[in-house]
């Protein structure tokens, strides 16, 4: 199975499709941080469009599922105080296009992931809401999934601990970052049923 796994710099979800020998690539405008081969560096809406002749090295011309995992900060609701900013300089709107198109990709399987935001009224609402510690990760991070010819994930290892280590990250220059990183038993939960779904 190809499968892009839109906005990812981190490589857990890749990872954990290709673990389970599918044909799966990340796509980010930051560099791969495991530096793996099977990274695109770019737009994400560009992998969507790729065609014969451009140079984005071997990788698949089409896809059979996508997990992506759009730029949250113009959108999600931990950061509303500053809405009124976003509209008017218009990255909001950039922001909620960009999430639109990942939605309407010409792609059979698609998972969205964001936060709690407007998407949920300006879209609609998630299909599902989990968190980390369903997965495996004793925390808290309200985490929507939007989906399209995928089931819901079911939890794999519910534990204790619902501490908000993602809200208490004290500011830094790498926060964005490490509040976008995926959860590793959630990435393998995508993974394992998703495909189980599929194959």
């Amino acid at each position: 199975m190809r499968v892009l796994i839109a906005c990812e710099y981190s490589g857990a979800v890749r990872r954990a499709f290709r673990e389970l020998g599918h044909d799966a690539w990340s796509c980010d405008l930051l560099p791969a941080e495991d530096g793996s081969e099977f990274h695109m560096r770019g737009d994400a809406l560009q992998c969507l469009e790729w065609k014969e002749g451009m140079n984005w090295g071997n990788r698949p011309s089409h896809w059979n599922l996508m997990v992506a995992f759009p730029p949250c900060t113009n959108l999600c609701v931990s950061g509303a105080r500053w809405f009124p900013q976003k509209r008017s300089n218009g990255s909001q709107q950039q922001s909620i296009d960009f999430f639109m198109a990942l939605v309407n990709a010409p792609i059979p399987r698609i998972a969205i992931e964001n936060p709690i935001g407007i998407m949920s009224t300006l879209y609609r609402k998630p299909d599902q809401i989990i968190q980390p510690w369903q997965f495996g990760h004793g925390e808290t991070k309200a985490t929507c999934l939007w989906l399209k010819g995928l089931p819901l994930l079911v939890p794999t290892n519910i534990v204790p601990g619902r501490e908000a280590k993602v809200h208490m990250m004290p500011p830094g220059p790498n926060r964005g970052k490490e509040r976008s990183r995926t959860y590793e038993g959630i990435a393998r939960a995508m993974a394992a049923q998703w495909s189980a779904h599929l194959t």
